[in-house]
């Protein structure tokens, strides 16, 4: 079979628009700036970000995903009265997103575990570990809680967040004060 030339038809345009009408033109920026551009106004970062301080916080890949892993913990925490599951979860979650900055990848179950062992909501803990969480959690998963975690992922040593979780609960089993660097 042979090819068919189909006419050229242009349907978009209506009759009386010449079929010669140039391209429209598009803006084009000058090939120079007459002036050089200088850092000068109000917030200008001049010199470079930061890159370690109090309260920068720890960048880390994915870091969403901790709250995906928390809600495997939902319902399972041990908590003592005056204490709140979302809170608890919320401060563990900014524990375990420093743990996992400090491997520089995204964070995995065994950071949020490490964590939920450090504090002792796995278990029936100790009286004092429990007055002593209770204060530093509370309000971590609300509007104005970012301090809060902050304050509790900048609380933990690093040495403490390159254990494992089961090193870390059983540190925490002979003294809970020891693992958190108190």
């Amino acid at each position: 079979m042979g090819r068919v030339a189909l006419p050229c038809v242009a349907v978009a345009a209506p009759s009386y628009v010449p079929a010669t009408a140039k391209a429209p033109s598009i803006y084009r920026s000058p090939p120079r700036r007459d002036d050089p551009w200088m850092a000068d106004r109000p917030g200008e970062v001049v010199g470079g970000e930061p890159t370690a301080g109090p309260g920068l916080g720890c960048q880390g890949p994915d870091q969403g995903y901790a709250l995906k892993l928390a809600e495997r913990f939902a319902g399972r925490l041990v908590l003592a009265d005056g204490e709140r599951e979302d809170d608890a979860l919320a401060g563990c979650c900014a524990v375990a997103l420093r743990r996992a900055s400090l491997f520089g990848r995204a964070p995995v179950v065994h950071d949020l575990r490490l964590a939920l062992e450090l504090f002792g909501y796995l278990i029936d803990a100790d009286a004092a570990l429990v007055t002593w969480r209770r204060e530093r959690f509370a309000g971590a998963a609300g509007h104005h809680g970012y301090h809060v975690k902050l304050r509790l992922a900048d609380l933990v040593p690093a040495d403490t967040l390159r254990l494992t979780p089961a090193a870390v609960a059983e540190a925490s089993a002979q003294d809970w004060r020891v693992p958190l660097g108190l």
